[in-house]
């Protein structure tokens, strides 16, 4: 097994460096394109050197030492295993959720299993991705890098937001138009405006409802658990226990290319999908949220 971790983890480094490359292929970079076609030669042969040692193995060569991948090219960070799992196919709620304490299942866990599930019977195109445990620690480049996002523009998280101020009979998320909270979907490089959210939900109620009956704040990490059963940085809209409405920031509409990632269910897996898929399936709002 530890030679099958070292060839996911270098195809995952050599992933990295073709997008790299080809993106500063376009640029003209000619300096740090040959520095990294450099490396993505090193990977190359220390691809080639382990599958050798995995076949010696395979054939009774004896016990095969483990080798750290990266005993070349230190510049490089890479993902825990580098692999990906793809699906092609409501807002997806489900009693009890799933993403506290699950178990795995072969080389997907099930988290991983029934989001799947749940994407491909929408007729999704989407992609999982794990990533090391250090990912948060690292910066929003090599993030993106670990992802093969387009930009770091294109990786975002999900916020639960709660209205403290709610009228006494707003206790749960039945009226999606005055709901006790809400989810917010924005990037990492912007910074939420709670004002405007709380502007916009007070608009959806058509001054029905007093503008003092809304204060949109940061939900409390063990209540965001317990609505989304998802553990803080694995938090997503699909699969939720709680049918929370989802608020979509207008900044991520506009991304090009229209493909962006953000928390998958557990803290070390990533989901990656089309921006159409995610507004047809969860029909959010979508709203100026940032500033």
């Amino acid at each position: 097994m530890v030679i099958e971790d070292e060839i996911r983890e270098l195809k995952c480094r050599q992933e990295a460096l073709l997008e790299r490359v080809s993106c500063l292929s376009l640029r003209l970079c000619t300096n740090e394109l040959a520095t990294l076609e450099s490396r993505q030669t090193s990977i190359l042969s220390q691809l080639s050197a382990v599958q050798e040692r995995l076949d010696s193995s395979a054939s009774g060569g004896g016990n095969v030492r483990g080798v750290s991948a990266c005993d070349d090219d230190q510049g490089l960070e890479a993902g825990r295993d580098g692999e990906f799992s793809h699906g092609k196919g409501s807002a997806f709620s489900r009693p009890g959720g799933f993403g506290l304490g699950s178990e795995r299942k072969g080389d997907r866990s099930e988290v991983e299993e029934r989001l799947s599930e749940l994407l491909g019977s929408a007729g999704a195109t989407f992609s999982f991705k794990r990533v090391p445990s250090d990912y948060y620690s690292r910066s929003y480049e090599q993030r993106r890098d670990l992802l093969g996002a387009a930009s770091v523009d294109h990786l975002c998280k999900s916020i639960v937001m709660v209205n403290t101020q709610a009228l006494e009979s707003i206790t749960d998320c039945s009226d999606r138009k005055n709901s006790k909270y809400y989810l917010i979907v924005i990037q990492y490089t912007a910074r939420l405006n709670a004002e405007k959210v709380k502007q916009f939900v007070y608009s959806l109620n058509d001054g029905k409802v007093p503008k003092k009956k809304f204060n949109l704040r940061l939900a409390p990490e063990e209540e965001s658990n317990k609505l989304t059963g998802f553990e803080h940085n694995a938090v997503t809209p699909f699969g939720m226990v709680t049918d929370i409405p989802v608020i979509l920031s207008d900044a991520i509409v506009r991304l090009q290319p229209e493909y962006f990632w953000l928390g998958g269910g557990e803290v070390d897996l990533k989901l990656g999908l089309r921006t159409e898929d995610f507004i047809r399936i969860l029909s959010p709002f979508i709203v100026d949220c940032i500033y």
